[in-house]
């Protein structure tokens, strides 16, 4: 890559070119998030409304009308209803609009009379729903309102209204987090070329994502969710890579005598940037390995949200790791010893890049012999802070909050107001029961008779503000509406006693519960269901691939152990903010007494394998100055003097980035900040800085063991002293 900078250079200038100029058609590609599962019974019962009962079309939408002054009954705000119905069928995709004022509409008008609402039956995909509820809401903004006010509300309408709000959280916490991010890398480089390099890096690697994944949209349906978490990952990700490649070079750069106003030397040049590939290249190779190995696991979700997070992640940690194996050795060498181009003074450089510096004395090998001189204090107060803060997720609840009390001033958020004041804040989206016959056959006689007492029973419970009960092909749909908020844990609990407490008393007929809260249930059951394999698939895919990477036994298990509780304690801390409330005033939101239930398993997945680099990172420094001869307290020392730098730097930039989403009015993005920075910034702490000397030192020489039959041998006293053994032939590191 460094021999033909110029052809790779201008090749990713095409590349990238191509991929920004696509992504306006991207932006207008997203859809709203199926929160579907594959045969759960809440898909099961939309097949059969979409398959028998046409006219509702696939999805129920609602406008809500509100009159200023005087009643909606009156002849003025009367006619603008109908205006408005008249228009809403005229649009395409609108199947059906039963106004307030039709023979079959049933408690459509308020009872104090200020308040209607229009049922809407919208036809389409996942695909083409958003964009004919957009199209549906324009059209009835155009109508002079004469008084009445009319918002279009519904799933697509609300999921519309989010994609906006989303996108301004996302560009606030980035207006937020880089800045930050490029003050740490300043700071850590010692150099504002250098520092410039990682974010050149991760918006290529972002890029070249977006123009991908726009691609992948006629066949996956992407949410603004799923953008703004590549978004994340991939800057983050983006620049902890190429910082480690960044920073190796430079150091081999020192290495060579390459320095600014000297010769060039451009033979050195190419072959400081072929030293930093060969090894933090190699090591950030890895670090992706174990990153798409994590979220690969989702794949075993029988859930498209989880199937498409994973594809969106994989797909930006490829991107990255293309752009850092191909496109940064290029900028490099084209830079040569430029890269220190408006350097900070010489004492806020990092040594190892200044030549004939003496390493070894640095403040991070004085810290790390500290704590190998107390091992098991140091260990023991380490592990207690993250186990305390891990005992929250004990009491952890799932649930879906649609985001509505971020959506302030927007169409759906002024119709939910109305609903509340006036109706039910479930008319939103009722829940869809599905009586059918036998094997989804016609009703008999008694079986008609038995989806009445079905629909008596659920007309009578409290939860529930009305029930409209439909014929069609033979089988009967139950639309039920709940008095409380579709995504509230009182509606989930309602779905859940119609199916095991009403659904058994239609003895032989088939009952199926389906609508939104039905498909927040299953995807619940599904995530509380998968979990423990997804957990085992990450765990043992991951020790078997680090066996290979460390050539040791024992580092790969004390590795998975140290991120578990890593990973554990910010999903606790999480727990106590979101869940339970601490700080709620601080950060600006009000708890919903759960997390999102996409959180805790995707978290997981991602800060497994996230906090993994750093890791690999340590770890395989440490492995380079015990195969050169050092006994295993120096060679920790020296991984941690070379690596705890840019280690601490990048750690720093993750936390701004991800930070930065805290300030996002969305619940939802609110609570991956919090994870995702909680996260790295004890991985970074407490276990790479403490735990990790403390454990190297009471593991000894055995931290790198490997059983002869998979090519290893024990470590002989002396022998690392001696010439130390070979159990990884190479220099791999960073």
């Amino acid at each position: 890559m460094a021999e033909h900078r110029r052809p790779v250079i201008g090749v990713w200038v095409v590349l990238l070119v191509a991929c920004a100029v696509s992504f306006p058609f991207l932006f207008k590609q997203l859809k709203a998030p199926n929160y579907g599962v594959d045969g759960a019974q809440s898909t099961q019962a939309s097949e059969l409304v979409d398959r028998y009962f046409v006219g509702q079309g696939d999805e129920q939408d609602v406008i809500v009308f509100d009159s200023r002054q005087g009643k909606i009954s009156d002849p003025a705000q009367k006619a603008t209803v109908q205006k408005v119905v008249a228009q809403a069928r005229q649009e395409t995709g609108v199947v059906t609009v039963i106004s307030p004022f039709d023979p079959q509409a049933r408690g459509q008008v308020s009872p104090d009379g200020r308040a209607a609402l229009a049922v809407v039956g919208l036809a389409g995909d996942a695909r083409q729903r958003p964009n004919r509820a957009a199209d549906l809401q324009d059209a009835i903004d155009k109508v002079d309102g004469n008084g009445v006010s009319a918002y279009l509300t519904g799933y697509s309408p609300i999921t519309n209204d989010q994609t906006v709000v989303q996108s301004a959280d996302s560009e606030r916490a980035e207006s937020v987090g880089m800045p930050i991010a490029f003050v740490v890398m300043v700071l850590a480089f010692g150099a504002v070329a250098a520092a410039a390099l990682p974010l050149l890096l991760a918006a290529a690697g972002l890029i070249l994502t977006f123009g991908i994944m726009y691609l992948l949209s006629f066949q996956f349906t992407f949410d603004i969710f799923l953008l703004t978490i590549v978004t994340m990952i991939g800057t983050g990700i983006g620049i902890d890579y190429s910082m480690f490649i960044v920073s190796r070079f430079r150091e081999e750069l020192a290495k060579r005598g390459v320095v600014r106003g000297g010769e060039r030397r451009p033979d050195a040049v190419a072959e400081a940037a072929g030293a930093a590939i060969a090894t933090s290249g190699r090591t950030i190779l890895f670090s992706g390995v174990v990153v798409a190995i994590s979220v690969c696991s989702l794949f075993i979700m029988e859930a498209p949200v989880f199937r498409e997070i994973s594809t969106g992640v994989l797909l930006s940690v490829i991107c990255t790791l293309a752009a850092a194996l191909t496109l940064l050795p290029a900028v490099l060498a084209a830079l040569g010893p430029r890269v220190d181009a408006w350097s900070l003074p010489e004492r806020w450089r990092p040594a190892d890049v200044r030549p004939g510096a003496d390493t070894g004395r640095s403040p991070w090998a004085r810290w790390a012999h500290l704590v190998m001189r107390r091992p098991i204090l140091f260990g023991a107060v380490s592990i207690a802070i993250l186990v305390v803060a891990a005992l929250p997720v004990t009491s952890l609840k799932y649930g879906i909050d649609l985001g509505t009390a971020s959506l302030e001033g927007r169409p759906t958020a002024k119709a939910q107001a109305v609903l509340e004041r006036s109706f039910s804040p479930g008319a939103v989206s009722p829940v869809q029961i599905v009586v059918t016959g036998p094997d989804g056959g016609p009703l008999d006689a008694a079986g008609r008779q038995a989806a009445g007492k079905v629909a008596t029973l659920v007309g009578q419970d409290r939860r529930v503000a009305n029930v409209e009960v439909m014929p069609g092909s033979g089988r009967m749909l139950v639309n039920a509406v709940p008095a409380v908020p579709i995504d509230s844990s009182a509606a989930e609990d309602l779905v859940r006693d119609i199916r095991s407490e009403i659904a058994p008393q239609a003895a032989g007929q088939q009952v199926l519960v389906g609508g939104a809260t039905a498909t927040f249930v299953d995807l619940s059951e599904e995530t509380t269901d998968k979990l423990p394999y997804v957990m085992a698939l990450v765990l043992t895919l991951s020790l078997l691939f680090l066996i290979v990477v460390f050539r040791s036994i024992v580092l790969p298990i004390k590795a998975i152990l140290m991120n578990l509780l890593a990973t554990g304690a910010a999903v606790g801390l999480t727990v106590a903010v979101f869940q339970h409330g601490y700080g709620e005033g601080l950060l600006g939101f009000e708890s919903t007494g759960f997390l999102q239930v996409y959180l805790p398993i995707t978290v997981f997945v991602l800060l497994f394998g996230l906090s993994m680099d750093y890791e690999v990172f340590l770890i395989r420094r440490m492995r380079e100055a015990w195969d050169d001869g050092h006994d295993n307290a120096t060679a920790v020392a020296v991984g941690i003097e070379h690596t705890a730098r840019p280690i601490a730097a990048a750690a720093a930039i993750m936390v701004a980035v991800f930070g930065g989403f805290l300030t996002a009015g969305t619940l939802e993005l609110k609570e991956f900040g919090l994870a995702l920075s909680v996260a790295i910034a004890l991985d970074a702490t407490l276990v790479r800085l403490v735990l990790v000397p403390a454990m190297m030192k009471l593991f000894g020489d055995w931290n790198w063991w490997l059983p002869r039959r998979l090519g290893g041998r024990a470590p002989q006293p002396g022998e690392a002293r001696a010439g130390g053994p070979s159990l990884a032939g190479g220099h791999d590191s960073p």
